[in-house]
């Protein structure tokens, strides 16, 4: 016995085909746009990082230097912090005090 089939079957499995493409494609501009942002805020957070350098280092060598002893009170904040060992403190201190 032949069996008649369904004449809306054909366009149906082709536009649900297109629905599912649609679906998967808007996912994927979503997920891009979402790492685009990520990645401009980055972008932003390191532009402004760098113009606060720059404007410390403006405001070093158009101000006045800071004294030898700020310096090595910085240099032994450093050292009682743990981030300059002995020897590299003891270089530093070196270099700054010219021996």
């Amino acid at each position: 016995m032949f069996m008649r089939r369904r004449p809306l079957q054909r366009p149906a499995a082709i536009g649900g085909g297109a629905h599912v493409a649609r679906k998967r494609a808007a996912r994927r501009t979503a997920g891009q746009a979402r790492e685009d942002d990520e990645q401009n805020e980055r972008l932003l957070s390191l532009e402004q990082l760098s113009l606060e350098q720059r404007r410390q280092a403006q405001g070093a060598a158009g101000g006045h230097a800071p004294s030898m002893l700020d310096q090595l009170g910085r240099l032994a904040a450093l050292h009682r912090q743990g981030a300059l060992t002995d020897t590299e403190f003891s270089a530093a201190k070196a270099k700054l005090l010219g021996t």
